[in-house]
């Protein structure tokens, strides 16, 4: 039943079946009739065929009208024109090498008008570029056809139906409302902002404070040193935000503040709970290797520390993490020098 009473969709295209794109065809399963979920790995295929997706989100039951897919040929088995939305819920890493792959394929749905819907949340190490730039770089006739969705939402919350404020940004009024009426449950709710760089930026910059997060409560700190933490990475992510003309007050909204409390403070954080292990010495290669899920705050600490560079932003604690990670210092030594910095003005 829709419990907006808004008219039933037909289909939704998820593609991806980690935890996140799989809560968000839970999402969708509230308002459309069928949602498939493109899968590549054979496991989660039958997972999703047996109600749960079990590799990723154990214990929790997935909606009826959800269907895995694991050839195109499965989607197209159902009629292209029912399809309504596409979800690409591919981590940031992956979005260029997936839909140049597929490149026609996702060309002829937005040919149609299609809105696409992305939900990853980091930058490119290797471009250095947000979702938005990837999408529009292949598909740059089609720009006010893509939204960018972030916020404050664990995965495993969403499916036990927990209520769920976040923001979808987009170009166009139209699509960003149609968007928003498709995700829009009794417990989802999605806000909408232009602002895409300003979200984006907010998804992405957060995933590596939450790294920081779980190191320094790893390493024994507490209340004090995360608050200090959160604000002065605010401080931080606002510079960057002005790089590329962001509006500073969206990250004190959902996709920035919120999801950054969440993300530091929440026991459910990917990133989180890599900087927990990275607190305990653990090599972050052997952490990435030992998973399947994606800690996109690792890969986008490299590209936000290229940024920084190329722009000359100072961003202390961001360039910590990257030490961390990727040069090799300890955490320890990284706080010492962060505390041994010259004292300014709280706002410079």
């Amino acid at each position: 039943m829709n419990n907006l009473n808004h008219p039933k969709r037909k289909i939704a295209l998820v593609i991806g079946a980690g935890a996140f794109g799989t809560a968000m065809a839970q999402v969708l399963a509230t308002n459309f009739d069928k949602v498939i979920i493109k899968v590549r790995s054979e496991d989660i295929y039958l997972a999703i065929k047996n109600g749960e997706n079990s590799v990723y989100l154990p214990g929790l039951k997935i909606a009826s009208n959800i269907d895995a897919a694991l050839t195109w040929e499965e989607v197209d088995a159902h009629n292209e024109s029912d399809i309504e939305l596409i979800v690409s819920a591919l981590p940031t890493s992956g979005i260029a090498e997936y839909f140049k792959e597929h490149y026609d394929r996702f060309l002829a749905y937005l040919i149609k008008g299609i809105p696409l819907l992305s939900l990853s949340k980091g930058i490119d190490p290797e471009t250095l570029e947000l979702s938005d730039d990837l999408f529009y770089d292949m598909y740059p006739h089609f720009k006010e056809l893509f939204c960018f969705l972030s916020g404050p939402s664990f995965a495993h919350e969403i499916m036990q139906g927990q209520i769920t404020l976040v923001t979808v940004a987009g170009r166009s009024k139209k699509v960003l409302e149609n968007v928003i009426t498709m995700a829009n449950t009794t417990y989802f709710k999605a806000l909408a902002s232009y602002d895409v760089k300003g979200v984006l930026l907010g998804g992405a910059l957060k995933n590596i404070l939450a790294i920081a997060g779980g190191v320094i409560e790893g390493l024994g700190y507490n209340h004090n040193t995360r608050a200090a933490m959160i604000t002065r990475g605010i401080a931080e992510m606002l510079r960057f935000g002005a790089v590329y003309n962001a509006r500073p007050e969206t990250f004190y909204g959902l996709s920035g503040m919120g999801d950054l409390i969440l993300t530091t403070t929440g026991d459910l954080s990917r990133n989180k709970t890599f900087g927990l292990e990275i607190a305990k010495g653990r090599r972050p290669e052997d952490i990435i290797r030992s998973q399947r899920n994606i800690v996109e705050g690792y890969k986008t600490a490299k590209a936000v520390h290229f940024i920084s560079e190329r722009y000359e932003i100072k961003a202390q604690i961001f360039n910590g993490v990257y030490e961390v990670l990727y040069e090799n210092h300890s955490p320890n030594e990284v706080i010492a020098k962060l505390m041994g910095s010259r004292s300014k003005f709280e706002l410079d």
